[in-house]
């Protein structure tokens, strides 16, 4: 008996130890651009100048169709069909345009980010939480 509970507890032992490297995702944002440089006109370019950055870390192309991006507004962005190659990125614009490998949009006709401070938080389709970037009023921009 005393032998199987061993077995129990060093096996529990070690997926417990595993566990945080796994529960770490490779894909995070690596960037935001929250105040769109100059004027805040409302403009096509001015709300593409507000993004958020996607990177995947990682050694292997990511899916990230039906994920999302959300403020703390309750603005939300869904990716669309969509994968991430390994140490690739890509930008979400706030306002509307044409989808690339690099640039997906939004397509807002407002301004998604506070300036004065604001949460994005990137979740997968079944709605884990992977990542989240923070900020208060500074510089317009921020690592995340």
């Amino acid at each position: 008996m005393k032998k199987q509970i061993a077995a129990v507890l060093i096996a529990l032992a070690s997926v417990l130890v595993a566990a945080p490297a796994e529960a770490a995702s490779s894909v995070r944002f690596s960037f935001v651009q929250y105040d769109s440089p100059g004027k805040d006109t409302g403009s096509r370019a001015s709300l593409n100048a507000e993004w958020i950055r996607v990177t995947n870390h990682g050694t292997r192309a990511r899916a990230l169709t039906g994920w999302t991006i959300r403020d703390t507004a309750g603005h939300v962005f869904r990716f669309p069909r969509f994968t991430l190659g390994a140490g690739r990125s890509v930008r979400v614009h706030t306002g509307p345009g044409a989808n690339t490998a690099t640039d997906l949009h939004w397509g807002s006709r407002a301004y998604i980010w506070n300036n004065t401070g604001d949460r994005a938080t990137l979740k997968t389709r079944a709605g884990g939480t992977v990542d989240m970037c923070r900020w208060g009023d500074g510089d317009g921009n921020q690592a995340c």
